[in-house]
């Protein structure tokens, strides 16, 4: 059976659209781009390390922060991509009390924690992820 919703390769066309491909999964074009994915996603790990290790020694040119700006923009554009790809395959439960889900009291689901929760169970307070004070210096 095929699947109704195209894959997003991890390539462009010639002239820079995005290509999709329309099937099962299990052909020769799909195993090409989950190889293809994984070695973006691999070389995205390889350059977080580099570039730690460039901010972490504190003496760079500008030259050097500039490709290593360039590098991580086209490395996070295809981590997008992937992430987008898959994303767009996932199953999405159809269950009551999903996340944004209202019932007849008006209650989204999430019950009366309010806030935001954190990845390890606090309270967030609404501003995202925090950068540890070292990052900085």
């Amino acid at each position: 059976m095929t699947d109704p919703t195209p894959r997003l390769l991890p390539w462009s066309s010639h002239d820079g659209k995005p290509c999709y491909l329309a099937g099962d999964g299990t052909g020769y074009v799909s195993r090409a781009a989950d190889r293809i994915e994984a070695e973006q996603l691999g070389a995205a790990v390889e350059l977080i390390e580099e570039a730690r290790a460039v901010l972490a020694g504190r003496r760079w040119t500008p030259g050097e922060i500039h490709l290593l700006a360039v590098n991580l923009a086209a490395a996070l554009a295809d981590v997008h991509r992937v992430a987008e790809s898959r994303g767009a395959r996932l199953v999405v439960p159809d269950y009551e009390g999903a996340p944004g889900d209202e019932d007849d009291e008006g209650n989204n689901g999430e019950g009366d924690r309010g806030g935001h929760d954190c990845h390890d169970g606090r309270q967030g307070d609404g501003r995202g992820p925090q950068l540890p004070a070292e990052a900085f210096g």
